[in-house]
């Protein structure tokens, strides 16, 4: 796991980054809801940002597209200011946003072919609006939409025009399990077709899936950023419990174990390894138990999770 710290996000050999963030400041009269904030995110990637409520994530998202002003520090996107450089940047970000930026009297599908219109290469319309659901409400207009609903006809403007950089704000929020997968299927195809994905996400399981970088923000900073992967062998070690007859010589079984692992009786005939757990790992413990004629109950793997990363560094759950 990488902690944030300015500078410190490695950047692609060979590629600039999508964006750039250093010592970004917002506020909003005394509240300060940026507070010196540092990222970087790698091009033809999925970047998840994952916050508490009032973290700063939604600002830092809004900044980058060029609806607010930063107080202090420098956004680039595509290398470009995004507020002085609007207009070139239009055509190559694709934006979808919590709510608003669509017309409410206006038909659904009517709006999307709109979108369309304005880019020189537009996706399928018609192949999108079967791909998301939309066909159904095609002649809707956009107040009378469900919020699912609003939510896919959201997303299908921001990538109808292929962009090259689309920001996702909560892209599946209110949607039916189905809706859901299909956007994520949506999301893998951009990344495969080179397409960089800034998403903020109030779902887990969305950033382990899609993700390839997660970007933790709370208190307007980052306070910690990494692949999934490497963000969960940080803080607690992923742990290999056993059950067995009470007393048993704990210090021998930690040096039979990798340097850098711990074993503890958490209860009597209840035992903890910490440590990186891998099938050699296993076979250390469970050779150990049969050299002092110890059948273990039962042996369980626990892997350390995003949320509990999430939880031990903002100590809230990602909606509270």
């Amino acid at each position: 796991m990488r902690s944030a710290s300015p500078g410190d996000t490695p950047r692609p050999s060979g590629r600039e980054p999508a964006v750039e963030i250093h010592g970004l400041v917002k506020r909003y009269g005394p509240k300060t809801a940026v507070d010196g904030l540092d990222l970087t995110v790698a091009t033809g990637g999925v970047t998840a940002v994952l916050g508490p409520n009032g973290a700063g994530k939604t600002t830092t998202i809004e900044t980058c597209e060029g609806y607010r002003r930063p107080d202090a520090g420098t956004v680039r996107v595509l290398g470009l200011d995004p507020v002085a450089d609007s207009a070139a940047l239009r055509p190559r970000v694709g934006v979808m946003l919590q709510s608003g930026g669509i017309y409410a009297g206006a038909r659904a599908e009517e709006m999307l072919r709109h979108t369309a219109s304005l880019h020189a290469h537009p996706l399928d319309v018609d192949a999108l609006v079967e791909r998301l659901g939309l066909g159904s409400c095609g002649r809707t207009a956009y107040r009378r939409l469900s919020g699912g609903q609003q939510q896919r006809l959201s997303l299908a403007m921001a990538v109808v025009g292929r962009p090259e950089l689309v920001f996702l704000d909560e892209p599946t929020a209110g949607l039916d399990p189905q809706a859901r997968h299909a956007t994520w299927d949506l999301v893998r195809e951009l990344r495969t077709d080179g397409v960089t994905v800034v998403l903020t996400t109030h779902y887990m399981d969305e950033a382990e899936q899609l993700a390839d970088d997660v970007a933790i923000v709370d208190g307007g900073k980052v306070i910690a950023q990494g692949t999934p992967e490497e963000l969960c062998r940080g803080g607690a070690e992923n742990s290999l419990r056993f059950t067995g007859r009470a007393g048993l010589d704990v210090a021998s079984l930690l040096k039979a174990l990798p340097d850098g692992s711990a074993a503890v009786e958490l209860a009597p005939g209840a035992y903890r390894v910490n440590g990186t757990i891998d099938p050699q790992l296993l076979a250390t413990v469970t050779s150990w138990c049969a050299q002092h004629g110890v059948m273990p109950d039962r042996i369980t793997v626990e892997r350390h999770t995003l949320e509990d990363v999430f939880l031990e560094l903002t100590g809230r759950e990602l909606r509270a």
